[in-house]
C-alpha cells in the first residue's frame, strides 16, 4: 500500500504541472493573436477592438493527435470565398481523429499562392465548421494554420484551442474561404475563438 502511494504522489504532480503549463501556452497564443491585430495593417480590428473577441475555455482534450495521411496526386482547384472570388488550393493530405468519442476525417490544404513564399511555402491551412457554427462560434466556419513540418511519423497535432476566426467574421470586404463540404463537422468543437462581441463593420 505505501508503494502504491508513494507512486501516485509522483503521478499527481505530473497531472497538476501538466495542464497549467499548457494553459500558459495557449494563454500566450491568445495574447500574440490579439497582438497580431494591432500590427497587421489590413487587420479589421484597431485598439480596443481586440478586448471583444471572445474565447472558450481552454480544454486540453480538444488538442488530438490525428493520423496523416498525404495525397501527393491531389489537383489544385478554386476555393470560394465569400466576397464571391476564389483562391487555389490543393489538398496536401487528411488527418484522421477522435474526438467527443467520434472518429473525424479533415482535408488539410496547401495555398498555392503561398508556395510562391519563401516565408509561407510550409504554412497549411484547415478551414472548417462544426455542431457551434451559428450558434457559439462565427456562421462561416473556423480555420487553423499548421507547418508542414508539424507532420512526424505520419501524425500531426491538431489543437482546436488555436482554431481563430476569419477576418469576415469582425467586417465586409475580405476574401475568406468558405470551408469544403468534406470539412464541415456534426460534432461541437467548444475550444478557440467564439463570436466576436463587437459590431460587425460594414
Amino acid at each position: 500500500m505505501r508503494k502504491i502511494i508513494f507512486v501516485l504522489s509522483f503521478l499527481y504532480p505530473l497531472v497538476s504541472f501538466s495542464q497549467p503549463t499548457y494553459k500558459a501556452e495557449i494563454e500566450k497564443w491568445r495574447k500574440e493573436y490579439k497582438q497580431a491585430f494591432i500590427k497587421e495593417e489590413r487587420s479589421p480590428l484597431k485598439g480596443n477592438d481586440t478586448a471583444m473577441l471572445r474565447f472558450f475555455d481552454i480544454d486540453k482534450r480538444y488538442s488530438v493527435t490525428a493520423k496523416f495521411n498525404a495525397t501527393p496526386a491531389s489537383q489544385a482547384f478554386e476555393m470560394p470565398t465569400y466576397s464571391g472570388k476564389t483562391k487555389t488550393f490543393r489538398q496536401y493530405g487528411t488527418a484522421m481523429f477522435v474526438i467527443n468519442d467520434t472518429v473525424i476525417t479533415l482535408s488539410i490544404y496547401q495555398n498555392l499562392k503561398l508556395l510562391e513564399d519563401t516565408a509561407h511555402k510550409n504554412h497549411l491551412f484547415i478551414p472548417f465548421t462544426d455542431a457551434t457554427s451559428y450558434i457559439e462560434t462565427y456562421a462561416g466556419g473556423r480555420y487553423i494554420d499548421l507547418e508542414t513540418t508539424d507532420i512526424k511519423n505520419g501524425e500531426l497535432v491538431i489543437d482546436f484551442n488555436k482554431c481563430y476566426n476569419p477576418y469576415c467574421a469582425y467586417a465586409a470586404g475580405y476574401n475568406c474561404p468558405i470551408p469544403p463540404v468534406e470539412n464541415r463537422m456534426d460534432v461541437a468543437i467548444k475550444a478557440g475563438e467564439k463570436l466576436y462581441a463587437g459590431k460587425h463593420k460594414e
